[in-house]
């Protein structure tokens, strides 16, 4: 009579779990392949994400001081104002102020060498005897930048500026036109083009002012205050904004660099873009496996019913149901980031956009994984929920 009413011997949830994954593999193959899906969606939303803010601000990183001075007016790299060559040195005089140095900054049209198209390349201006670009390739060819009608190129250019840096690292001669001014390449240095800049050319001062004719000199774009050794930046930084007009602003280069994310994130249409498509990789996948779990449900309700009848309770059966989501998820994340990783590089090449993956990232989508299916996991145990032995049988 005790072996009659002993309880049913139980097989461990997540055993039962894959035991019915794997019972129809083209369904599992079909989930495994939505999640990865729904993975790369994630994983390229949040690399273009990524790389519209640090390509934004890798100009700003380069800059070789702790203060910038702007305009009031200027907004971002694209969307600057100038000010006038004596607000900056008025700086000077404030203590702990060690040198400043202006930067001209403007859109100029380059002609490609080699098929003679017109594009749009960022001129940096910049006084050759200045320490003020912090780039070592910057450095090594800046004395040549005294000479008149020089420049140096970004090697990070889009193929459409020419294969300039290939070029000139076989020793070839390279001279094209600027602004209908002929000028010639005199060194490589690297900044990744960013969503509203595809190349940057860097030249002193006064070759800027040849080549851009329509600016004039001493009105000027940024300029940057190196301090002291020692002196207190905080300090130095309200000392500044309490002696200077209202017509310019001094940052930290933090505050730069954060106000350029912001106008990408807040100021167009970016940022939003990039979140919403983040959102809809998650409704996708979510729906995906919310189909493939109610299949499996379904399929399987007699099965459920049984156990219901033997004894078991509610919470085994969801969590039979929850752990198949937990698999699923899983399972669809390893190839997820793998095909990211490619995307990612074949990306990179193409564009010279700084796509990168990172571990927090990596984890962040991880958890997003997870949650999704437990999300679909919520919605398909509903009917598990008020299942009844009697109705089956």
């Amino acid at each position: 009579m005790s072996a009659m009413t002993s309880p049913p011997k139980r097989k461990k949830p997540l055993f039962l779990s894959w035991l019915q994954l794997r019972k129809e593999p083209a369904r599992l193959m079909v989930a495994i392949a939505g999640i990865s899906f729904a993975n790369l969606l994630m994983f390229l939303q949040m690399g273009f994400r990524g790389a519209l803010f640090s390509s934004a601000v890798e100009f700003h990183d380069s800059l070789h001081g702790e203060l910038v001075m702007l305009s009031r007016r200027s907004r971002a790299l694209i969307s600057l104002d100038r000010f006038t060559e004596r607000r900056l040195y008025q700086a000077l005089g404030a203590k702990g102020v060690q040198s400043v140095s202006p930067i001209y900054l403007n859109s100029i049209q380059w002609r490609n060498p080699e098929n003679k198209e017109i594009w749009d390349i960022y001129a940096i201006g910049i006084h050759p005897e200045h320490d003020v670009i912090n780039l070592p390739e910057v450095r090594a060819h800046q004395a040549k930048l005294r000479e008149p009608d020089t420049a140096l190129f970004n090697a990070s250019s889009r193929r459409e500026f020419g294969a300039i840096a290939q070029r000139f690292a076989q020793g070839e001669t390279i001279q094209t036109e600027v602004d209908e001014r002929l000028i010639q390449v005199r060194g490589l240095f690297r900044l990744s083009p960013t969503f509203g800049i595809n190349a940057y050319l860097i030249t002193s001062d006064v070759n800027f002012l040849r080549m851009a004719k329509f600016r004039t000199k001493g009105l000027i774009d940024v300029g940057v205050i190196q301090l002291e050794p020692g002196a207190d930046v905080q300090q130095v930084l309200a000392d500044l904004r309490s002696r200077l007009p209202d017509d310019v602003k001094v940052l930290t280069k933090e505050e730069y660099k954060n106000a350029e994310v912001a106008f990408w994130n807040a100021s167009t249409p970016a940022g939003y873009t990039f979140d919403l498509g983040v959102v809809i990789a998650f409704i996708v996948g979510a729906v995906i496996v919310y189909q493939i779990l109610y299949a499996d449900v379904s399929d399987h309700l007699p099965e459920y019913a049984t156990l219901k009848a033997i004894g078991f309770r509610d919470r085994y059966l969801l969590t039979v149901v929850f752990q198949e989501a937990l698999i699923l998820a899983s399972l669809g994340f390893v190839p997820g980031v793998a095909i990211s990783l490619g995307v990612y590089q074949i990306t990179n090449l193409a564009t010279s956009l700084p796509m990168a993956m990172d571990v927090g990232r990596i984890v962040f989508v991880f958890g997003l994984t997870n949650a999704m299916c437990t999300f679909s996991a919520l919605m398909a145990v509903r009917k598990l929920q008020t299942v009844d032995p009697a109705d089956i049988f």
